[in-house]
């Protein structure tokens, strides 16, 4: 695999977790992926909420629990209260409902630093493969696998991978923020 296919691949798996980490991002809508990153202790085992139960979205802003094993409601309710999603689970024996409040102005402004801020650390892991990129070009060059008008071609279109990435990974924050902003 060339330097530039093993970079390709390194950025896009930074933009799909960069994608993944907001989508966790609450903004005012139910969505199931807020409860991705929950975890609840289970005969012992920590197991992701969603291998427990069936997620749901009746309406647009409830979400609605039903674990496979009714006995674990009071897990699933406490792991939720932990993860500090700033939603209170209310369960009737069967199902646990969360009511997604409405997002205040303050609140919208809080996950607008949120997301950028995940955005720029989205950008700092892009520059670190470029510079994992560069360096390995360079020793290339060094050991004589790459004449040094080649080693300039391959840092430009290094760069030019790079560039591609900061302005998508831009769009995906500039459009995270007008989703919330919508609300």
């Amino acid at each position: 695999m060339s330097t530039q296919d093993t970079l390709k691949d390194k950025i896009g798996k930074t933009i799909s977790v960069l994608k993944t980490e907001l989508n966790t991002v609450r903004a005012g809508r139910a969505n199931a992926a807020l409860l991705d990153q929950i975890v609840v202790p289970y005969w012992g085992v920590d197991t992701p909420l969603k291998q427990l139960a069936n997620i749901s979205v009746p309406d647009p802003r409830t979400l609605m629990i039903a674990p496979f094993d009714p006995k674990c409601i009071s897990d699933i309710e406490k792991a939720i209260n932990i993860s500090n999603l700033g939603i209170h689970p209310t369960n009737d024996g069967k199902v646990v409902r969360l009511v997604v409040p409405q997002v205040t102005e303050e609140r919208r402004k809080e996950l607008t630093k949120v997301i950028k801020k995940m955005g720029e650390e989205a950008k700092v892991a892009v520059r670190n493969e470029r510079r994992d990129a560069n360096d390995h070009l360079k020793k290339a060059e060094k050991a004589g696998e790459l004449t040094e008008d080649d080693l300039k071609a391959e840092l430009d279109d290094v760069q030019k991978v790079t560039d591609k990435a900061m302005k998508e990974i831009d769009e995906i924050v500039v459009q995270k923020e007008k989703e919330l902003m919508e609300i």
